[in-house]
């Protein structure tokens, strides 16, 4: 994502490796095209396999699919790389070069990446799933939709169709982006899925070196963020200020404890930023504060309240996935609301046109 100033490997390798309070890394095999996951394991060389929790992901294909611009690969289940009889194989053979590179024999949590809507909804991926579970190369399943913002019914509809299988789910959900994942709560509830909440850091707003004025790098994956986000998240951050002193938590620990606050949420990740410039907090200090949150969660529920009522973010950007913005034949990451669909979102009273679009200023 080039977020920031990049970082030497052994910087990246301290970064990564196990301990301090933190013992959970997550992989994705797409990411470096399998150069995440060698990285993860060199920091983990040594460290004992009970002392650590790893969660991959598979679903870009890398080996046979060509890189499409900052899309990135192609899903694996694109039919011009394979049909439906393919699904299994290709999971397990990325499965296993993943744990490979890594240099362990299992993962913790394997979640299927960024899918489409055939990723969403095929029995055949999620029976191929459940199967890597049943077999010993994970403990358990989940689903990690994105990179950007929205794909709320087709998570609800994977957990009609799956909740009996799918042990996790990744969302984005921090103070100042508590919409579209807060719908998606309700049935995390009734399937009984647990959430990682990821982005927390807000893009490095709650890590206190990201104010007005901040220069991102040209290719830095903010920049795709809509004109003024960080003054606005400035603003609201300095409103919220005196929550966190109240209770002695920095502000990215503020972030974190709201957002553990919320249903079925057990996981935080944050994204760890090295920025650029004299006044930068050191990438470590910022580890080193995550790592000192306090389990038990200290804001009120007045505090919850008051957070979330400042934060508030409906309709402030085009949702990915089924929307009813988007209008033409299905595209890998976004795709029309269909009659399905449509039903799905009264079961669980959501609107779509009032819920689920940007609204114009």
């Amino acid at each position: 994502m080039h977020f920031g100033e990049e970082l030497d490997e052994e910087r990246v390798v301290s970064l990564l490796r196990p301990g301090g309070g933190i013992d959970t890394l997550i992989t994705a095999d797409a990411y470096g095209a399998g150069a995440a996951d060698q990285l993860v394991s060199r920091a983990l060389e040594g460290v004992p396999r009970d002392q650590y929790c790893l969660a991959g992901a598979v679903g870009h294909d890398f080996y046979e699919g060509e890189r499409q611009g900052s899309k990135g690969f192609p899903r694996f289940t694109n039919p011009q790389l394979r049909s439906e009889s393919g699904y299994a194989d290709y999971l397990r053979m990325a499965t296993e070069k993943s744990l490979e590179r890594c240099g362990v024999d299992r993962f913790d949590l394997l979640m299927l990446h960024n899918p489409d809507r055939t990723g969403y909804t095929s029995e055949t991926v999620w029976n191929a799933m459940a199967s890597l579970r049943e077999e010993g190369l994970t403990g358990s399943i989940g689903v990690a939709p994105g990179p950007a913002n929205g794909f709320t019914l087709d998570m609800i509809d994977c957990f009609e169709r799956f909740g009996d299988m799918i042990d996790w789910a990744m969302v984005i959900l921090n103070p100042f982006e508590p919409w579209p994942g807060r719908l998606l709560l309700p049935a995390a509830q009734k399937y009984d899925v647990s959430l990682i909440a990821r982005v927390v850091d807000y893009g490095g707003i709650f890590h206190g070196d990201v104010a007005p004025g901040h220069q991102f790098g040209a290719t830095d994956h903010r920049c795709y963020r809509p004109d003024g986000w960080v003054e606005a998240g400035s603003a609201k951050l300095e409103r919220l200020l005196p929550i966190a002193e109240r209770h002695g938590l920095t502000p990215l620990q503020m972030a974190c404890q709201w957002t553990l606050a919320q249903p079925n949420v057990e996981c935080v990740a944050p994204t760890l930023i090295q920025e650029a410039g004299p006044d930068a907090r050191p990438v470590e200090q910022k580890r080193a504060e995550l790592a000192e949150l306090p389990e038990e969660i200290l804001l009120t529920a007045e505090d919850l309240e008051e957070i979330a009522a400042v934060g508030e973010n409906a309709g402030c950007m085009a949702l990915k996935g089924a929307s009813p913005s988007f209008d033409g034949e299905p595209l890998a990451d976004q795709w029309p609301l269909d009659a399905q669909l449509e039903k799905l979102a009264a079961r669980w009273e959501i609107d779509p046109d009032r819920q689920l679009r940007l609204l114009k200023a």
